[in-house]
């Protein structure tokens, strides 16, 4: 674009009524004021009795002078803007044109419109033609006539519908962040392709997510590409377990994730996105897609997708900060989870009772008879954790009883006893042994208020340091 123009600017545009109220004044101001630009961005007859005025038919006069609302009036000295005002203010008007009685016979003030610039769509595409954003990932041309078909015939899709990843669409995404979009999070296993921010929002826009999930998308796959997390042993199972995201913090809430009613079930979008959107990332990048290095056996509805937020709204402390995390910060904790086993319990109400019905549902994860191989979470709904919160019992304290509970005879877990021939090997018959491994247990609390009902969630069987096992990772912008 060439240099601005010395003199006075207006930007404006056809239907917006301020700016018809001052079109009448644009040839005064030219004749009296000196030399005037006016920039129409949606009718070339404008201003038509301007001599400078011009049809901005791209918009890049409108996009590179920042325009926000119209009408816009800019003085230009030397090739500079030194002063602007938008909408019609008289005592602006005229401070700028330096005519004394310009428009006298107009309302001393009205507000603009908001510019065509800022329109959803063209904004992005704006930027994307004139501004210093560039995108790195390779463009796609398709004369497909349905775009979501084009996506499920090029693989991209787990199965649904995905949203097509248009560099506008992208663009907004990364809005969602301020992370350089060149930035590599690390390589996503099985193929360990780099996945730069900007990949994981052409994911994030396949998933459906809004910009405001990036930060949370992000944390999620930091945390999905470490090595205790174990991403391609867990791709790579023929075990049910996918990755579980459980979010903390105030980001839950100023992004509108649920904690509550169906907490682990469809209707919240960032819930669903969020999940979906790591899920994506693992088969379009990493190249993590079933029947290929993905081999489950039965696998779980939660491989599409699984995240839910904490609720917070209580004594007890929540997951984050439990595992490290200050208190007030965001965090998400990534779990190998697979999928939901119901407790109900409607009868006990005390502690000790309730504590004793979580541990005979926990005793099943995997098997009855296997222990320390896979984790759990245990997700207690507000009318259980009612009782235990009023009876004094922090989660700590809850954690401890079910560790003491879930202490078994070996001879009661060794191969051949019950006559079951799964269990344990004969070498830990006359030991005592503990369900979970150190750490292996987490519980969180969410779920509907009514309800006297809780989950278990079981871990991956491979969990610990030579599978898999929790990840916390705090939130950035």
């Amino acid at each position: 674009m060439t240099p601005l123009p010395d003199g006075l600017i207006v930007v404006a545009k056809r239907d917006c009524p301020t700016c018809q109220l001052v079109e009448p004044l644009l040839p005064d101001i030219e004749r009296q004021a000196g030399p005037l630009t006016v920039y129409s961005q949606d009718d070339p007859a404008f201003a038509a009795g301007v001599r400078g005025a011009q049809y901005d038919s791209t918009l890049e006069h409108s996009f590179r002078l920042q325009t926000e609302f119209v009408p816009t009036l800019i003085r230009v000295e030397n090739g500079e803007e030194v002063e602007r005002t938008y909408g019609w203010h008289r005592d602006d008007w005229r401070r700028l044109t330096g005519i004394e009685g310009l428009g006298e016979d107009l309302p001393m003030m009205r507000p603009g419109c908001g510019s065509k610039t800022l329109e959803p769509g063209i904004a992005e595409k704006l930027e994307l033609q004139f501004g210093d954003t560039h995108l790195h990932a390779r463009e796609i041309e398709t004369d497909a006539d349905d775009l979501i078909e084009a996506c499920y015939e090029r693989g991209w899709s787990d199965g649904l519908p995905v949203v097509p990843p248009t560099p506008e669409r992208v663009l907004r995404m990364l809005r969602g962040t301020d992370r350089d979009p060149a930035e590599e999070i690390g390589l996503v296993p099985p193929d360990l392709a780099p996945c730069t921010v900007e990949k994981v929002a052409i994911n994030a826009v396949m998933a459906g997510c809004k910009p405001e999930y990036m930060p949370v998308v992000l944390a999620a796959l930091e945390a999905a590409l470490t090595e205790e997390f174990g991403l391609h042993g867990l791709l790579c199972t023929t075990m049910f377990a996918g990755p579980m995201i459980i979010v903390n913090g105030p980001v839950a809430k100023s992004i509108g994730m649920n904690s509550g009613g169906n907490a682990l079930g469809q209707g919240n979008r960032a819930n669903a996105t969020i999940g979906r959107a790591l899920q994506l990332i693992v088969r379009n990048v990493g190249g993590g897609r079933p029947g290929e290095i993905d081999r489950a056996t039965l696998g779980t509805p939660g491989k599409y997708t699984f995240c839910f937020a904490e609720a917070e709204d209580s004594e007890w402390l929540p997951l984050a900060e439990e595992r490290g995390v200050p208190s007030g910060n965001s965090a998400v904790t990534l779990f190998a989870g697979e999928g939901v086993q119901g407790i109900v319990d409607q009868k006990s109400r005390t502690p000790e009772s309730l504590a004793k019905s979580f541990a005979l549902a926990l005793r099943v994860v995997d098997h009855p008879k296997m222990a320390m191989a896979g984790d759990a979470v245990l997700v207690v709904s507000p009318e259980h954790s009612r009782v235990f919160i009023e009876a004094g019992w922090t989660k700590a304290r809850l954690l401890e009883e079910l560790e003491n509970l879930l202490q078994f005879p070996g001879e009661e877990m060794v191969a051949g006893a019950g006559g079951i021939t799964e269990g344990l090997p004969e070498q830990y018959r006359d030991k005592t042994i503990p369900k979970f491994r150190p750490g292996g247990l987490l519980i969180v609390r969410a779920g509907g208020t009514a309800g006297l009902f809780s989950a278990v969630i079981a871990g991956w069987a491979a969990s610990g340091p030579v599978g898999s096992s929790p990840v916390t990772r705090e939130v950035k912008v």
